[in-house]
C-alpha cells in the first residue's frame, strides 16, 4: 500500500505521509533538525550512568563492595549511560536543587535492572541496594555536580566543537575563495571605503576560531570532578582514595581528560565553572547573531536590497506573496542565540544561589547550559549546510555598489585634502554625478590625478 502521496509547493512536487494530513510545508519541516526536549537532558541521564559505573569499580577494588553486585551494577549502569534505559527517566527539571530526584531515579533504575541481571527479577532493593550499592560512597550532592561537568563535557566535544569547526571550516574557504572580490564596506550602515568580501568574511571566520579558542580555555575547569565530596565537601563515607580513583575510571570510560577537583567544597557550594562556560556560549551567540545579520543584509532583495550576497532557497517565504524567498536559516541562527542569551541569564541567577555548603540550583544550571549547547550546536550545523554551504556573490551587483559608492573619494584626500575630498563628495551626491564628474567640474582634481589614485583594487590594504 501506498504510505505517501504527492504534494506541491512553488519548488516542485515532494512526497508526504497519507496519514497525518499535511502539505509540502509540513514535509519540509520533517526535514530540519529535531531540538532538544524540556525534561531533565538525557545528557545528564548518560552522565549520572556513567558516574555509577566508574563508582562501582572503584568501590569493588578499595570500597568493600561485593564483586558480583559490583559486575551487576556496572552493566546496568553501562546501559543507562549508553541510553539503553532513557525511557526509565521521566523527571522534570524543576525538582529539588542538588538533583537528588534524578540522582535517586538513576540509583533505582540501575539497581532494579542489576536485580534483574542477578535473580531474573526487575526492580526491588535485593540483592542489590540503590542506596547501599549504587549510591555507595557517593552524595547527590557531589554527584550531580559530577554529572552536570561531565555531561558539559561530553556534549562540547561532541557537538559544540565539531559544529564550531564545521562552521569556521566553510567560512575560512570562503574567504579565500573570494579574496579578489572588491566590494565596498560600510560602517554606520553608510557607504565607506573598499574591502573585499574575502576579508570580510575573514572576520566571521575570525570570531569562530575565537570562540573555538574561548570553549578550550574553560575545559580544564570543566574536566574537574566533585566527585569524592559527598554531602558538603568533606567526603564523609569514602574510602581513602576514592576521589582520585574515580576520575581516573571515569576518564578512562569516556575518554576525556577528567581530573579530581582540588577543592570539593567550592564544587558542591558554587558552580562558577558552569557560570563560565554559559558565558562563552553567551559569547558565541553574539558572534552568530552578526554573522547572520550581516549575510542576510548582504543577501537583502533580491532586487530592492542590497543583494550581494545569493542565499539559497530553503523553503518558500511567504503565504501571499508569490516565490518569495526569505533568510529562514539565518532568522532561525538569530532566535537561536536570543535564546541562548536569555539561557545564560538563568544560569547566572543559578550561580548566585551557592548559600552555604550547597549551591541549590543544580538542575537549571545543568539543564541551561546542555539546552544552550544542543541549541548552537543544531544551529550552526543547520545555518552551515543549508546557507553558507549554497551561498554565492552576485559580483555584477557588487560591482555596481562599489562603483557608485562616493567614499572612493577618500582615497583623494592625501592628494588634495580632507576639505575639497568631502566637497567632491556632497557635490556628486547632490547632483547626481561620479566623483570623477564633480572633480573635475569643480577643478578640485585634474583627471590624470583622479585616475591614478582612485582604484578600490588598491585601496584594500
Amino acid at each position: 500500500m501506498n504510505t505517501t502521496r504527492t504534494e506541491t509547493d512553488s519548488f516542485g512536487p515532494i512526497e508526504v505521509p497519507r496519514i497525518p494530513t499535511g502539505g509540502a510545508d509540513r514535509a519540509l519541516d520533517r526535514e530540519l533538525p529535531v531540538w532538544p526536549r524540556e525534561q531533565m537532558p538525557l545528557e545528564i541521564v548518560h552522565a549520572l550512568g556513567f558516574i555509577k559505573q566508574a563508582a562501582s569499580r572503584v568501590n569493588a577494588r578499595i570500597g568493600g563492595l561485593d564483586p558480583q553486585i559490583a559486575e551487576a551494577v556496572q552493566q546496568a549502569a553501562a546501559e543507562v549511560a549508553r541510553g539503553d534505559l532513557d525511557s526509565q527517566f521521566p523527571l522534570v527539571i524543576w525538582q529539588t536543587g542538588s538533583g537528588t530526584q534524578s540522582n535517586m531515579n538513576a540509583n533505582e533504575v540501575i539497581a532494579g535492572r542489576a536485580n534483574e541481571k542477578l535473580t531474573g527479577n526487575r526492580g526491588g532493593k535485593e540483592p542489590v541496594h540503590p542506596n547501599d550499592h549504587v549510591n555507595k560512597s557517593q552524595s547527590s550532592n557531589d554527584s550531580f555536580p559530577t554529572a552536570l561537568h561531565v555531561s558539559a563535557a561530553r556534549a562540547v566535544n561532541r557537538r559544540l566543537l565539531p559544529a564550531l569547526r564545521m562552521m569556521h571550516d566553510r567560512l575560512a574557504e570562503q574567504s579565500k575563495r573570494w579574496a579578489g572580490i572588491v566590494k565596498i564596506g560600510r560602517t554606520h550602515l553608510q557607504d565607506a571605503t573598499p574591502l573585499t568580501l574575502g576579508q570580510e568574511f575573514s572576520g566571521y571566520a575570525q570570531q569562530i576560531a575565537d570562540n573555538i579558542e574561548r570553549v578550550q580555555g574553560v575545559m580544564p575547569r570543566i574536566y574537574r570532578l566533585a566527585q569524592g565530596g559527598t554531602a558538603v565537601g568533606t567526603g564523609l563515607n569514602t574510602p581513602s582514595g576514592f576521589a582520585e580513583a574515580f576520575a581516573k575510571e571515569i576518564a578512562n570510560l569516556t575518554q576525556l581528560p577528567f581530573t579530581s577537583a582540588p577543592n570539593k567544597f567550592a564544587e558542591l557550594a558554587a558552580h562558577d565553572t558552569m557560570v563560565e562556560l554559559s558565558g562563552v556560549l553567551n559569547t558565541i551567540a553574539v558572534s552568530l547573531t552578526k554573522i547572520a545579520n550581516d549575510i542576510r543584509l548582504l543577501g537583502s532583495g533580491p532586487r530592492s536590497g542590497l543583494g550581494e550576497l545569493k542565499l539559497p532557497e530553503n523553503e518558500p517565504g511567504s503565504s501571499i506573496m508569490p516565490g518569495k524567498v526569505n533568510p529562514t536559516q539565518a532568522e532561525m541562527l538569530t532566535m537561536v542565540a536570543a535564546q541562548v542569551m536569555g539561557n545564560h541569564v538563568a544560569v547566572t541567577v543559578g550561580g548566585l544561589q551557592g548559600h552555604l555548603e550547597l549551591n541549590v540550583f543544580k538542575p537549571l544550571i545543568g539543564a541551561n547550559v546542555i539546552r544552550s549547547i544542543n541549541l548552537l550546536s543544531t544551529g550552526m550545523e543547520s545555518f552551515t549546510l543549508r546557507t553558507l554551504d549554497g551561498l554565492e556573490p552576485d559580483e555584477k551587483r557588487i560591482g555596481e555598489h562599489m562603483n557608485r559608492s562616493l567614499m572612493l573619494v577618500t582615497a583623494l584626500a592625501p592628494e588634495i585634502g580632507y576639505d575639497n575630498a568631502a566637497a567632491i563628495a556632497k557635490h556628486a551626491h547632490k547632483n547626481g554625478q561620479t566623483l570623477k564628474e564633480a572633480g573635475l567640474e569643480l577643478g578640485l582634481v585634474d583627471e590624470e590625478t583622479f585616475d591614478r589614485v582612485v582604484k578600490p583594487e588598491r585601496m584594500i590594504g
